[in-house]
Parts: structure tokens; C-alpha cells; sequence
């Protein structure tokens, strides 16, 4: 009986399936977009238990328990790990539909070796199993990555960051993989927040520099992207939820400062205002680094008031947020652009509402010499799946150059996704082999096979600055 993760998986034509194996299959991996702990890297870290490495974290799967209406103790509570795992086996086969499934199983094929579908009554077998390899050196956080033929790793590391873990992987020959930080100055943005006037304290630290006004901040700000940029940065990332544009003045952002700083209240256009100035600050700093800047646009966050107050933040309590995006965005854009200011960008949008707009608005910041400068990023968060991939790509050619794009990242916290750039690849195959298959792309594999290579991974390699 063919197991369920086989060769063909998710090819459903021959084209497809000559797309995949003789030209994307191979392709490196380069996840210029994660969240994996360098410390981790650096310290070669192994793990004791398939639910150390698989469950801890992960908020997709703690969403599917929660609605099964599992107990929080399995999930993120005190029970064991192979109590916890043995909840999740339970959960598995009602994931059918959900990307879970697919991953689940494609996880457990590519890095243990199993073929057996988890539930309830096969959980002991595949605990065992995939336990019984973990013991062995192979399943280090190094030999995981060189597996899989991982040629870069960005993380997503706060200004604030000593970076230490960086310079060690660097210093590592053994490490052949580039490892990079990716700067995420969010909490210096967020001045509404409040941990904000704690947040300066820290960066005036970590800056060597006493910040008593805005411009002390922004001169603290480049300070750290400097460093950021001898450690090998060439990469930002902003999570926010919407792309603010409100004129304001220098002098402006310096008064809205002040009162934060002072404790005062601010109103919701003074927020606005002090985001956007900062925001162009960093966009043009950016650009004189050579950065790429990537803008992850549309979470409404920690939307359970009690949960997050037991949990904290990226528990699993996140959502798709629903705003106005057309006029700030293009208006951000052009403003960066005007004194040809703007560096390259890559934009995510997590609700798919918003495709057209960002797939129109991109078209009107590319850039001679520069292949795809806008990018409209890979389908994010609840995007990511075959839906919202095939969404994402298919709106993309509709709008722009689906043969530009840079591709597919992880976004995870999970040294066990490197499978989900086989999943993008085989959808990707699957979707441009259906072209073919309907005459409405020629049968010319060594033109669509570049195309596929270069999206899997060719494209990224020259658009980031990161040799």
C-alpha cells in the first residue's frame, strides 16, 4: 500500500510532477524569515522528547487541541511531555483539511522515517521511534539544519540583543550555514504600549547612549543597526498592524516622545504620527545599509484578554485583522521613494482580502536594476497553507511577475518545519504544472523548471545582500 507522504504528493500531473522531481526538489533551502533561537544553534542543542522538539510553542497545534476542547494542562500546562504528545496523536486525525495533517506526516516521513499514521492507537509506536532517534547526534540543531541543505537562516532578533550567539555560530567552522540576525526594533515603534518607557531604558543600554529625547532614540536606534550590520545583518522585519501614515514633523515625533516618556496618555493620532516618522527613519536607514526591510502587516494580537494574562503573548490567541491598507501603504511607499529613499521591501498581509492591493501597489515602487525590488510576500501565518499559497502565487502573476518572487520562508519557531519548503515547492509544481496541463503555459521544462528553481531558491540568493 503506497504510504500517505509519497513521491507524488500533492502533484497531480505529469507535468507537475517533472517540475518537482528533476528541478525543485534538490534546490537548497534559504529561510531568510524565522524565529529560531540562535542560542540554540550556536549550542548545538539536542532534545530529550519528540514533544521537546515538535509541541513546545507551537500555538498552530495548541489551537487545534484548544478547539477539541482539551484540557489547557495538556497543551501548556503541567502535564508531561508524553501526556501532551499523546493528546496531540489524539488530535491529529481530526486535522484532515487543516495543513496540520499534511505537516504532521510530513514531518514525521522526512525526519524519522515514519511511514504510520499518528493517532490515538499508534502514539506509543511513533513516540518510541522517533524518541529512540533523537538520542543520537543526528538530530542535533546543527545536523538538522545541514540535513537539509539549509543555506541561510535569518532570525528575528530585538535591537536590544547582544548578539552573542551570532558571533559564535560565525565563529564556528563547523557551521556552514550562513546564520544571520534580522533586526526587529517593533517595541521602539510601539510607543502606545506600555512597556515602552521599560523598552527605552533597555535600548539606551544596550546603545551605550542615554536617550533623553527623540533624537537620542533614533541616534540609539542606528547605533544598534550598525552593530547589527558588522554581526551580518541585512534584514529587518516589523510586525504591525496596519502601515501608519499621518504627516509629521521631526519636531512633531519629538513632543509625542516626550509625553510617553513623561507618562502622559497618547492620542491614536499622535501614535500614528510618531510611527510613521519613525517608521521613514528607519525605512531610509534601511536603504543606506543595502537592507531589505519586510513589513508583516494584519495581526490583531492576544485577543484573549484572560488567556494572555495567564500565557502571555504567541500562545495561540492571534487573529486576522481587518483594516484600511490602499491609501497609507502606496502613501508610505512614495514617500520613502520620493528622494529615492526606499529600501527593498518585501510586504506580507495576513488577511488575503488585501492581495490585489498589495499586488497592485508593488508594481508601483520597482526599481531599475533590481529584479522584483517590492516583494509581495509568501502566504503568511493562516496564509500558510495550499490555499493561501496558491492564493498568494496565483494573485501575484495575475498582478506582477510570479517569476520574481523570492519565495518561501518558515516563519517558525520549529527546528522540525524545514518540510514546509517541500510543501511550497510541491504546491508551487502543482500549480504551474496545471498551467501546463490546461495549455495555458507551453510544455517547456527547461524555461518553467528555471522559473520553479529560481522562486525555490535562486531568487532570494540575489536579492539579499547576505554572501
Amino acid at each position: 500500500m503506497k504510504p500517505f507522504i509519497h513521491e507524488d504528493f500533492m502533484l497531480n500531473s505529469e507535468a507537475a510532477k517533472v517540475l518537482y522531481h528533476d528541478y525543485a526538489k534538490e534546490m537548497p533551502i534559504y529561510d531568510y524569515h524565522c524565529h529560531l533561537s540562535p542560542k540554540e544553534i550556536a549550542e548545538n542543542r539536542s532534545f530529550n522528547n519528540l514533544s521537546e522538539i515538535w509541541l513546545h510553542g507551537d500555538h498552530y497545534k495548541w489551537r487545534a487541541m484548544r478547539t477539541l476542547g482539551i484540557d489547557e494542562r495538556f497543551i501548556t500546562g503541567e502535564a508531561s511531555d508524553k501526556e501532551k504528545f499523546q493528546q496531540w496523536a489524539k488530535s491529529v486525525p481530526h486535522t484532515i483539511g487543516n495543513p496540520l495533517y499534511h505537516w504532521t506526516h510530513m514531518e514525521l516521513k522526512r525526519y524519522f522515517g515514519v511511514d504510520t499514521l499518528l493517532n490515538e492507537d499508534t502514539s506509543e509506536e511513533v513516540w518510541n521511534q522517533c524518541n529512540q532517534l533523537l538520542e543520537t547526534d543526528e538530530f542535533t540543531t546543527q545536523k538538522i539544519i545541514e540535513k537539509f541543505n539549509v543555506k541561510v537562516i535569518g532570525t528575528t532578533d530585538d535591537p536590544i540583543d547582544s548578539l552573542e550567539h551570532h558571533v559564535a555560530i560565525h565563529e564556528n567552522p563547523a557551521i556552514q550555514t550562513k546564520v544571520v540576525p534580522a533586526f526587529r526594533p517593533d517595541k521602539a515603534v510601539e510607543i502606545a504600549r506600555p512597556t515602552f518607557n521599560q523598552y527605552i531604558e533597555s535600548l539606551s543600554e544596550a546603545a551605550d547612549l542615554e536617550i533623553v529625547n527623540y533624537e537620542n532614540l533614533l541616534a540609539a536606534i542606528e547605533n544598534r543597526a550598525h552593530f547589527f550590520h558588522e554581526v551580518g545583518c541585512r534584514i529587518s522585519d516589523h510586525g504591525i498592524e496596519n502601515v501608519p501614515f499621518e504627516e509629521c514633523t521631526f519636531e512633531e515625533a519629538s513632543v509625542i516622545f516626550q509625553k510617553a516618556r513623561s507618562g502622559e496618555a497618547i492620542s491614536k493620532s499622535e501614535e500614528m504620527k510618531y510611527k510613521t516618522h519613525t517608521l521613514l527613519f528607519l525605512g531610509k536607514l534601511y536603504a543606506s545599509l543595502g537592507w531589505a526591510m519586510q513589513l508583516h502587516i494584519g495581526a490583531i494580537r492576544n485577543n484573549n484578554k484572560r488567556m494572555f494574562s495567564k500565557l502571555g503573548p504567541d500562545t495561540g490567541f492571534d487573529s486576522i485583522h481587518d483594516l484600511d491598507l490602499a491609501r497609507p501603504l502606496n502613501a508610505f511607499l512614495n514617500e520613502l521613494d520620493k528622494n529615492n529613499e526606499l529600501p527593498k521591501t518585501i510586504l506580507y498581509h495576513l488577511n488575503p482580502v488585501h492581495n490585489y492591493v498589495i499586488g497592485t501597489a508593488i508594481g508601483n515602487f520597482q526599481s531599475s536594476g533590481v529584479n522584483g525590488k517590492i516583494q509581495f510576500g509568501s502566504g503568511w501565518w493562516f496564509n500558510d497553507q495550499k490555499d493561501g499559497m496558491v492564493k498568494q502565487m496565483s494573485d501575484l502573476a495575475n498582478l506582477g511577475l510570479l517569476s520574481s518572487f523570492v519565495g518561501m520562508l518558515t516563519d517558525s519557531r520549529s527546528f522540525l518545519s524545514y518540510p514546509r519548503h517541500e510543501y511550497f515547492r510541491r504546491i508551487l509544481c502543482d500549480l504551474v504544472g496545471t498551467w501546463v496541463e490546461t495549455g495555458e503555459a507551453p510544455r517547456d521544462y527547461q524555461l518553467l523548471g528555471n522559473m520553479v528553481q529560481n522562486i525555490s531558491f535562486t531568487n532570494a540568493n540575489n536579492y539579499f545582500e547576505i554572501k
